[in-house]
């Protein structure tokens, strides 16, 4: 396989994936993220002020600001913005009422500046798929970086959260470009990889507060690799004692300049900007009801002080943000799973939606390529003391993303906050590259060229034998990737795979961001239209208010209503995350009401839009 064939297909597989992901979106309303996320990312480029979402950082936001500020100013549309109302002026973090307001109510375009604000968003696809294909090549080879991009560009959580003016991409996104950054500095620590990796480090702190992640997981990595440095260095006569001194100092300051390269020069003047006529008094208030309840009071009063010093006020903000992200995962969320409502989250949440989310392919050939990689240290010996420090440093890339699964795995699974398949997102960029070595080698030509020539036209048959059925194999798991997620275009927030009976039967397990997130509204109003329905009770949940699109045929409906209350009219529309949340049995220790939509059971809907929301005709 030529070079120039490798990347014309590289390119041809992203060119398709940006393609699919901008027409699927046309028809996407609002989903829940984005009505706080849009409007605030606005606020950050017209005020320079945080007050809004400051739960999450900024450059999300401010991509999606920018470009619809920017796009206002070439097309001429005019974008008003309300800061006369309470949820701007004297509300704590009004994100909720200023969204809708801002984007509904205020006299503003919602599906144009979603548009305009989604547009970023496909460039942090581009640009993660870019590096994907990148490192997996300079590690693996071309094979693998094909295979690598093919698991990216074809994943329908990658696709589907792309889309979105969201965190979660851009976290992984960040994640990922700072890690092969980091190890091009442990492999060759010059001052100009040491700069690029603070930079980068610095941007990934400002996609998503889970990049923190990366200080315990570089720290780890640090030490691991002050020892094989130290281990190596000693095998070649140099004295072990200075050796260890000498490497602590040049990886260990090394690591240290990054972080610090990346807040002092990255996230504080970014944070800076954002408080510029952010109001100390209300940033104060603001810091100070919020983490009111924050479990570490030094911490929560050290945010505080920052915020009274002008200097160090965006630093505040970001130590802010970060510890409401804290609190908050803490708190946990009230989740459909398996049939069962909890506020509590559960161990098998994140290992499911990881089995069903993504599409078999991977999976099978995860199976795979794990038998070849523990196939392989052991052919290598690996648990001897003799070649374990030298397979570790010649696979420290791999060890760093081993590393990064493991930890934030970890993290992911003791935490309460079960809300989507999204949260695991950023390992998912390293899974691909580890499967796709173990593939890229496993259907590598090894050609023989013993002194038997007969018994090296037997080998080589044999090779061409099995490589052809490899071969076969992952072309004909290819293929069916490929057809499972073109096939449910334009809907791939709801895809799940075969094992559950594919997206028509994923709202049955898990809801939320997994499967409803509000992205169906402008569908069901084209459905009413084309029905010539006059009158419909909605259960929405999502990012966009049901009288936009369906104006006076829409009528409001609560879960806890009945059937005698639908005076009006005999159509009802409910989002899938609703309707599971009614039907579903409480948790063990769960005392919420539940079940108020048990009467449901006995109607069929009369069409379900995009998976998400369902219609019925009670009569």
């Amino acid at each position: 396989m030529t070079k120039k064939f490798t990347y014309a297909l590289a390119a041809l597989m992203l060119g398709f994936m940006l393609v699919i992901a901008f027409f699927s979106m046309l028809g996407d309303s609002a989903i829940m993220d984005e009505v706080a996320h849009l409007p605030a990312g606005y606020s950050y480029i017209e005020k320079a002020d945080m007050r809004l979402n400051p739960e999450h950082p900024p450059l999300v936001k401010d991509l999606a600001g920018l470009s619809i500020w920017l796009g206002s100013k070439i097309t001429g549309e005019e974008i008003i913005f309300p800061e006369t109302i309470k949820a701007w002026q004297t509300d704590i973090n009004g994100q909720w009422d200023f969204g809708f307001n801002f984007m509904y109510q205020s006299g503003n375009d919602a599906d144009w500046m979603l548009l305009f604000g989604r547009l970023p968003m496909l460039l942090i696809l581009l640009a993660m798929g870019i590096y994907i294909f990148k490192w997996a090549n300079e590690l693996f080879g071309r094979k693998a970086a094909l295979l690598a991009l093919f698991f990216y560009a074809f994943s329908p959580t990658f696709i589907a959260h792309g889309r979105f003016v969201t965190t979660d991409v851009a976290a992984a996104a960040g994640i990922f470009i700072a890690t092969y950054y980091f190890v091009k500095w442990l492999k060759a620590p010059s001052a100009i990889n040491l700069i690029a990796a603070g930079i980068v480090f610095g941007i990934a702190q400002l996609a998503k507060f889970s990049a923190f992640l990366l200080i315990p997981l570089f720290g780890a990595m640090i030490f691991l690799w002050i020892i094989l440095e130290t281990i190596k260095n000693s095998k070649s006569g140099q004295n072990w004692i200075v050796s260890f001194f000498r490497n602590i100092g040049k990886y260990l300051g090394g690591v240290i300049a990054i972080g610090a390269i990346g807040y002092i020069f990255v996230v504080w003047p970014v944070y800076a900007f954002h408080v510029a006529n952010y109001p100390m008094e209300l940033q104060q208030r603001d810091i100070k009801i919020i983490l009111s309840s924050f479990g570490m009071r030094w911490v929560a009063d050290l945010i505080y002080w920052m915020a009274g010093i002008p200097a160090l006020r965006g630093l505040a903000q970001y130590g802010f943000g970060l510890a409401m992200v804290i609190q908050r995962a803490a708190g946990g969320n009230t989740t459909y799973f398996l049939g069962e409502i909890s506020a509590a989250g559960s161990r098998l949440y994140f290992p499911f939606v990881y089995l069903t989310k993504e599409a078999l392919t991977l999976h099978i050939l995860s199976l795979i390529a794990l038998i070849l990689g523990m196939a392989s240290l052991i052919k290598q010996r690996f648990f001897t003391s003799i070649n374990f420090f030298k397979v570790l440093r010649d696979n420290i890339a791999q060890v760093a993303m081993i590393g990064f699964i493991a930890l934030y795995w970890g993290s992911s699974i003791r935490s309460p906050l079960n809300i989507g398949v999204r949260h695991i997102l950023p390992t998912f960029p390293f899974i691909f590259l580890l499967i796709s070595s173990q593939i890229g080698k496993w259907i590598k030509f090894n050609a023989s060229y013993g002194n038997d020539v007969l018994k090296n036209i037997k080998e080589t048959f044999s090779q061409i034998k099995w490589l052809g059925l490899k071969c076969f194999l992952i072309g004909f798991l290819i293929v069916w990737q490929i057809a499972s997620v073109i096939s449910v275009y334009p809907s791939f927030l709801s895809y799940y795979n075969e094992s559950v009976g594919g997206p028509a039967n994923g709202y049955k397990y898990v809801t939320d961001s997994n499967t409803d997130w509000g992205q169906d509204l402008k569908r069901l109003a084209s459905w009413v239209n084309e029905n010539n329905i006059k009158i419909i009770y909605v259960d929405y949940f999502g990012g966009a208010i049901p009288s936009y699109y369906l104006g006076d045929k829409v009528r409001f409906w609560w879960g806890y209503y009945t059937p005698q209350d639908m005076t009006e009219s005999e159509w009802l529309a409910v989002s899938a995350t609703f309707r599971q949340g009614g039907l579903g049995n409480p948790a063990p220790n769960y005392n919420d009401r539940t079940g108020y939509y048990k009467w449901l059971e006995k109607y069929q809907p009369v069409k379900i839009i995009g998976n998400s929301i369902f219609v019925y005709r009670i009569r």
